[in-house]
């Protein structure tokens, strides 16, 4: 049951989910919320009484205008104490266990809610082609995975649910978070500059973390508590505290149930703060409190492994592509988007538009004013239900529509070449390294954003 979880998560992570702030954890199905009120809450919002429709069982947490159950809350924590002891990482407290676990289930709730207001949806054909995916993954066909996820005792409809609202997320925070993170061209030449006049070795990181959250706007008695926090959690690990057990219990970070574990992570893809911090030590040893704008993290290195330049000289194959995307919006569903882009492709096959010129009138990508060109991409550039389209394509040839996270696609290939990459190749990765530093702290920066902004009212003063 783990393998198959760990490759769900690994999927959703192919959708360029950022190191450290990552939700490492696959979604725990959660039953359907009880609704309280139609409209989300507004500023100066009264949250509406219990009724005896609503009181189903006992409510834990009111959610803007959802809430979660006790019972919701006791099955999760099943789950997640079944999967860590699975997983041999040391159990905290139950009361803290269960509070862990509920602000996991808060942010959870109100990024959905939020994905629900902007119109992100994930449709039947998506969910079914990434559960093949799994399957695959997992060298089995769907059936046999559903008998083994039936065998273990979870339903098929609730993983197929656990799934979807993974993606949900995942597409929410690309729109939110990774679509508006630039890179300079100055900044990748700094980088590059910077790794060349480094002479010693390079390095992976096997990490793991504590982060102890500071709220949006925190006022500074806020911040001293929050602080203090984290020092005592800091205090109790010199003294031979288990970080496993530490994270589960006082982390704020999504990784906090799997013992803070982040994995594997290139030193030069890390924030320059953590990796200054984690070069400096042993494998088993910890940093000092270090404070970043999302709050005060303890990271560990677990490992760490050289990174050989094997790639030096390596040729590959490079598309030059351009495409026409349609994003799917509370005004623009997804039908509507396949149906105007089979019209536009008509359109090119008839001769009748360029599809520059089409690009820069429908397309909703960046790439529109350039007529969609996306430039020359190497493998890996795109996600995979983009690439693996382009790459079945002829010269000049246009795709039908392509679905993939961000919306609909046409395709069309303009070139292809092989070519000795060592210098585009090393700008390539010295923009993914830089794109990756700004995605940590600014997906941790969102992410406590819609907790903050969310309507959270506790109604068992226990989980507080």
């Amino acid at each position: 049951m783990h393998s198959i979880k760990l490759a769900a998560a690994l999927l959703c992570a192919s959708l360029a989910v950022p190191a450290l702030a990552q939700n490492a954890k696959p979604a725990i199905p959660a039953a359907p919320a009880k609704t309280l009120g139609a409209a989300a809450p507004s500023k100066g919002f009264t949250p509406p009484g219990q009724s005896a429709n609503t009181a189903i069982d006992a409510i834990a947490v009111i959610v803007n205008d959802e809430v979660i159950t006790q019972r919701e809350l006791k099955e999760r924590v099943a789950t997640i104490v079944a999967r860590m002891q699975q997983q041999k990482v040391a159990l905290p407290d139950a009361g803290e266990l269960r509070k862990q676990v509920l602000e996991r289930m808060i942010v959870e709730r109100a990024q959905l809610q939020l994905a629900k207001e902007m119109g992100v949806r994930v449709d039947d054909n998506m969910l079914d082609r990434a559960i093949a995916r799994i399957a695959e993954q997992q060298k089995m066909t769907v059936q046999q995975l559903r008998n083994q996820m039936e065998k273990e005792g979870t339903t098929f409809a609730s993983f197929r649910e656990e799934i979807r609202e993974e993606i949900v997320m995942q597409r929410l925070r690309e729109y939110e978070v990774d679509n508006k993170i630039n890179i300079a061209e100055a900044e990748v030449d700094s980088f590059v500059a910077a790794e060349k006049a480094m002479a010693s070795e390079q390095f992976e990181l096997n990490i793991a973390q504590i982060m102890v959250r500071i709220p949006e706007n925190a006022a500074p008695d806020v911040i001293a508590q929050r602080q203090k926090r984290a020092e005592e959690v800091l205090r109790q690990l010199r003294t031979g505290a288990d970080f496993a057990k530490m994270a589960a219990t006082y982390s704020d970070a999504s990784d906090a149930l799997q013992g803070g574990a982040v994995g594997w992570r290139p030193a030069s893809a890390l924030p320059p703060l953590f990796a200054d911090a984690l070069t400096k030590l042993k494998p088993g040893q910890n940093t000092a409190l270090i404070k970043s704008a999302a709050g005060f993290h303890i990271l560990k290195l677990v490992d760490k492994r050289s990174m050989a330049d094997a790639a030096a000289q390596e040729t590959v194959q490079q598309t030059h592509a351009r495409h026409i995307l349609l994003k799917v919006t509370p005004t623009m569903s997804a039908a509507d988007a396949k149906r105007k882009l089979l019209e536009l492709k008509e359109r090119l096959d008839n001769k009748a538009a360029k599809f520059e010129e089409l690009a820069r009138l429908f397309s909703n990508d960046s790439t529109a004013s350039k007529g969609g060109d996306l430039g020359w991409l190497y493998p890996g550039d795109t996600v995979p239900e983009f690439e693996q389209a382009m790459n079945g394509l002829k010269l000049g040839q246009v795709s039908d529509p392509v679905e993939s996270s961000f919306g609909y696609h046409l395709i069309e290939v303009l070139e292809r070449k092989s070519d000795d990459v060592s210098k585009e190749k090393q700008r390539a990765a010295a923009r993914n390294a830089l794109r990756e530093r700004k995605l940590v702290e600014a997906v941790e920066d969102w992410q406590r954003q819609v907790r903050d902004r969310a309507y959270v009212e506790f109604r068992d003063e226990s989980l507080k």
